[in-house]
């Protein structure tokens, strides 16, 4: 990966040296020229990126491919490594498979980006529903997250217990030498997941996470990443009133699924990144290469799912693939400086 990465940095005209450092230290070789690769990359064309169901695997992939008119792959696979009973679409018994397809799309050449939808702490069991008690989109109160943030007590050795099995299936993408753009706890700023709409309790938490898989796992291949939600409507806040600190994020993104990609959001973005790269985490509406013009920075953009089909056309599939920069394209640059 680390040849590839240089490779591809230096074709786009760009020195391989490692200006930008992660936030972690001990970060790897290949997690370094990740980063130092998307910084190179910012203003300079836009990847595409595609999210897959853990059920489904990795079809979005192939979807997208022939979608958009066969112009090209997603060079960044995203996955979610599930909070759901088994056989659902994120049901957590494909956890393996999320890492079997991280290490497939990997060695094509992919850049791979991970999430997590965590069961609330609050419970024992292993997976939960989208709604209802103890769902995704419940409700911690002000005591259980008081519980959860100190160190020892019931909820948060509970918490310290999940995050320990989403550590065992990192660490294996580690071994292998692949860096992961990691992407926890999403779009906090909106008021529908139990981590969400806390500002002061979810800066803890995120730090929280990042102490536990840094300092305690060693699992130096992540590059982490910020991740919020698009501003502008009555239940979600400012970025700036979730931000964790620059000293845990190397990436700030934020989701689309509005369809409107304000200029707004782009700037209350980039003003909070302060200079760290910027990209579209998720989106419904692929963004339009006059969109992709007017927002230079973004570095990449990841359709979520079935929305590829469902949110966008012919037409608006094969422009944005044929105006971005696909695995195909990637891996031409590669082999052509090599």
């Amino acid at each position: 990966m680390k040849k590839i990465l240089t490779a591809a940095v230096a074709m786009l005209g760009f020195s391989s040296v490692f200006a930008q450092a992660p936030v972690n230290p001990n970060a790897t070789p290949e997690a370094r020229e990740l980063l130092q690769f998307i910084y190179n990359q910012s203003g300079h064309g836009l990847l595409a990126g595609q999210h897959s169901y853990p059920l489904y695997s990795d079809i979005y992939m192939e979807r997208a491919y022939h979608q958009s008119g066969e112009v090209g792959h997603p060079a960044v696979f995203g996955q979610d490594f599930g909070y759901s009973k088994p056989g659902s679409l994120d049901g957590i018994n494909n956890r393996q498979r999320v890492v079997d397809n991280a290490i497939k799309w990997h060695d094509k050449g992919a850049i791979i980006t991970l999430m997590w939808h965590a069961v609330p702490p609050t419970t024992d069991a292993n997976y939960t529903t989208w709604k209802g008690e103890n769902g995704i989109q419940s409700k911690l109160t002000d005591a259980q997250w008081d519980e959860l943030l100190k160190p020892g007590t019931e909820i948060n050795l509970r918490w310290q217990a999940q995050v320990d099995v989403i550590a065992f299936f990192l660490k294996q993408l580690q071994d292998q030498n692949i860096p992961v753009i990691w992407r926890p706890y999403h779009e906090m700023n909106g008021d529908w997941f139990w981590w969400g709409y806390k500002p002061g309790h979810y800066q803890k938490l995120f730090r929280m996470l990042y102490d536990r898989l840094t300092n305690y796992h060693h699992l130096n291949n992540l590059l982490w990443v910020f991740n919020a939600n698009e501003i502008g409507s009555s239940n979600v806040m400012d970025y700036d009133k979730f931000y964790p600190g620059k000293d845990v994020v190397d990436i700030l993104a934020t989701d689309v699924y509005s369809k409107n990609y304000e200029k707004g959001d782009y700037e209350a973005l980039l003003k909070l990144a302060d200079g760290k790269p910027v990209a579209w985490g998720e989106c419904g509406q692929i963004p339009t290469p006059e969109i992709a013009k007017k927002q230079p920075k973004m570095v990449w953009f990841m359709t979520w799912c079935e929305f590829l089909e469902t949110d966008n056309t012919w037409e608006s599939r094969s422009a944005i693939y044929n105006y971005s920069i696909t695995l195909e394209k990637l891996n031409a640059m590669r082999a052509e400086k090599n």
